[in-house]
């Protein structure tokens, strides 16, 4: 029988391993680069709700036989405008501006795949994440797509440390924190959408979430915790990506229950005071 070092040798000969760790690797940056905003300000969740919003989107792709990510990525953005629309206008808070989009999309997504029968298995995919199945279209647009969102969040990372902190003040100081909210909408649709090759609609949050809350458990400071994150999250992509296929377990099932082993291992060195 093949030890596990053998098996990882083997896997990385063929270039689907490759794809994957390359997509998920830039995915998996892109989500700790953004994480940190979103959690600080408890807005974590609107990556849950527009991963709900991406369901419907890739269920109108997929029944108009386009590509899911031309689709999705302008819907969910248009989506994400919205929330922030309802908290501004309609004096709708984050959380149930997110709970109202999110909702009325999966209604959506299950209406249209119940009246377009014969893509439950591509749907399937989307849901809990192929990311073995990478095309090299995906793989080009994924490199293209995470490229600009990690250089978008490190350009105008003083801007967003400023909003994140004290939006208030921000706003005294000349900043136009509008527009720095809609930057990180579009920023957090883009990541979500990238991400769901990689976990699925289902599971996509975790990889914005736990990288972040992880690197808080022993950071000290706002750059740490955005360095601890980027390392845990690629490692969690990469160990996830060589156990699935060993064991063969789901692999972005697999990413995500990596991630956590790496939260829980994290809080307690936190609790013990080891670090």
């Amino acid at each position: 029988m093949k030890n596990s070092f053998t098996l990882i040798l083997e896997a990385l000969k063929y270039d689907f391993i490759l794809r994957a760790i390359l997509v998920g690797s830039l995915i998996a940056l892109c989500c700790s680069f953004l994480g940190i905003f979103l959690v600080l300000k408890k807005y974590s969740m609107i990556g849950d709700g527009l991963a709900h919003v991406s369901f419907a989107t890739i269920a109108i792709a997929l029944f108009l036989n386009k590509s899911p990510l031309v689709i999705s990525i302008p819907l969910v953005i248009l989506s994400s405008f919205l929330i922030l629309k309802l908290n501004e206008k309609a004096d709708i808070h984050g959380d149930a501006a997110i709970a109202l989009i999110s909702s009325f999309a999966v209604a959506s997504g299950v209406l249209i795949t119940s009246v377009a029968k014969g893509f439950n298995i591509d749907l399937f995919s989307y849901l809990f994440g192929s990311i073995l199945v990478i095309s090299k279209l995906d793989v080009t647009l994924s490199i293209i797509l995470s490229v600009v969102v990690i250089f978008a969040t490190i350009f105008f990372y003083n801007n967003l440390f400023a909003i994140t902190y004290d939006e208030e003040f921000a706003t005294v100081i000349g900043l136009n924190a509008k527009y720095m909210n809609y930057l990180i909408s579009v920023l957090t649709s883009i990541t979500v959408v990238l991400g769901i090759r990689v976990v699925g609609t289902m599971l996509i949050s975790s990889m914005i979430i736990f990288p972040t809350i992880t690197a808080l458990q022993i950071s000290k400071g706002f750059k740490d915790t955005i360095l601890i994150s980027s390392i845990v999250s690629v490692l969690s992509v990469i160990l996830g990506t060589f156990i699935s296929y060993i064991l063969n377990f789901p692999t972005g099932a697999t990413i995500v229950i990596v991630n956590t082993i790496f939260f829980m291992l994290f809080f307690i060195v936190n609790k013990l005071k080891l670090i």
